[in-house]
């Protein structure tokens, strides 16, 4: 099953895809905010259609306590939005230090400050999905996080 991670952030949003067998999640792209959601989700619709995705997974920042604090209320709004554009389920997952897992595998590796900006965010996105996948390789990646219609 091929699939999209998203990472949405204030000033990037990190993309991430898996191969045809869904096992390996690997970063694709970092998309720039712009200030236009509808610019924005375009081109996570045109990264869908590009690789076949038969389903979007979007990282969701719980609070550590678990809760839904401001950051995952500014990406169900997102999600909203984006489940407007696409033909493919949506569904979350929780992302919660998969940015400082990021961080620490970009430092690990000697990555430069100046590089992990750009790559960050789709390392985020890798490690997130790859979580997806794995919770749900037993159960034949049935989507057992929440998924929206709204």
């Amino acid at each position: 099953m091929r699939a999209v991670g998203i990472d949405f952030g204030s000033r990037r949003v990190g993309v991430a895809v898996c191969d045809a067998l869904g096992l390996v999640a690997t970063p694709y792209e970092t998309i720039k905010r712009v200030g236009d959601q509808k610019i924005e989700h375009g081109r996570i619709g045109e990264i869908v259609r590009e690789i076949g995705a038969e389903i979007v997974v979007v990282g969701m920042p719980y609070s550590l306590d678990g809760s839904e604090g401001r950051a995952a209320k500014l990406v169900q709004q997102e999600i909203r939005g984006l489940i407007k554009r696409l033909d493919v389920p949506v569904v979350t997952y929780d992302e919660r230090f998969t940015t400082v897992s990021a961080q620490d595998s970009l430092k690990r590796a000697g990555t430069k400050a100046s590089k992990k900006r750009d790559v960050v965010d789709q390392i985020a996105a890798s490690v997130l999905l790859q979580g997806w996948l794995d919770s749900n390789s037993e159960a034949d990646h049935a989507p057992n996080q929440e998924s929206f219609e709204y």
